[in-house]
């Protein structure tokens, strides 16, 4: 099975507030992603290869109301909270928080645990109560995983290492897995390796004998679950990535890198054709 992932991140924000949103107002962003993309996905076997659109959690509904009946696309939320809602137990006392219970019911099949966004946010709120504790944002990842596998959600839960760790990569992958994947199981999880010393402008990108070389390590450490790229499908590495065997698909933000950069469909629809060759 190779696995499409579409991360969305803050896409939705226009243009003159910021942002990178050129594609449809605020409250049809959703549904024109949807729209816009579902058509084109239909050509691929559902057996052989799946496509879930991560979404800022105010698009969901509009999203989920554009899906067809028989829509290729599963809607992702982009992280749910470590504590969920419970028959007798907590009610929803998760002020700013997505417990995985109403992620569910608002249409996800899937969820984003652990980006390196979402693995800096934690490391910055230790780092101001003057912690220093990477296995402690594993912990909390952890618990976020078994949220989501207990709602009945499927995870795509992220590792990389930094170039400051990057010297010691195979201890610092090695805990990210053994620590966030404690207890969890494993058939409702996918990896995706993040190589977060090569992501950004300047930065030379991770390369082939790299990529194999941590895919094959992840499957070693995990007795062979799926790994895909999450540092980047793009139209110029989609080649690149679907000639690794150990790679089993790939994650896309950005479409479009120079000029007016952003998220465009028909792009998104030209990387998966490029990846999967048709």
């Amino acid at each position: 099975m190779k696995h499409i992932y579409l991360n969305l991140k803050r896409f939705d924000v226009p243009v003159e507030l910021g942002g990178v949103n050129r594609l449809a107002p605020v409250a049809d962003w959703g549904r024109t992603v949807v729209e816009s993309t579902q058509e084109g996905l239909k050509q691929y076997d559902p057996a052989g290869v799946e496509f879930v659109q991560f979404l800022p959690e105010a698009h969901l509904l509009s999203a989920e109301a554009a899906l067809c009946e028989d829509s290729p696309v599963v809607l992702g939320s982009q992280g749910v909270f470590r504590e969920n809602t419970a028959v007798g137990g907590n009610f929803g006392a998760f002020t700013t928080n997505r417990p995985a219970s109403i992620v569910k019911a608002l249409g996800c099949g899937a969820t984003l645990i652990g980006h390196c966004e979402e693995r800096n946010d934690k490391k910055g709120i230790l780092a101001e109560a003057g912690v220093v504790d990477a296995a402690a944002v594993n912990r909390l990842l952890n618990r976020e995983i078994k949220c989501a596998v207990s709602a009945g959600l499927r995870v795509v839960y992220c590792i990389g290492e930094t170039s400051e760790e990057q010297p010691q990569w195979q201890q610092v992958l090695g805990e990210q897995l053994s620590v966030g994947l404690d207890g969890v199981d494993r058939s409702k999880v996918v990896i995706a390796y993040e190589p977060v010393w090569s992501i950004g402008p300047g930065k030379t990108p991770a390369g082939k004998d790299y990529i194999t070389m941590i895919a094959r390590f992840v499957k070693e450490q995990t007795g062979g679950m799926d790994v895909v790229y999450g540092g980047g499908l793009k139209a110029d590495n989609a080649a690149m990535l679907a000639s690794i065997e150990e790679i089993d698909g790939g994650l896309i933000a950005l479409t479009r890198f120079a000029g007016e950069i952003g998220f465009y469909p028909d792009e998104y629809l030209e990387i998966i054709r490029l990846y999967l060759g048709k």
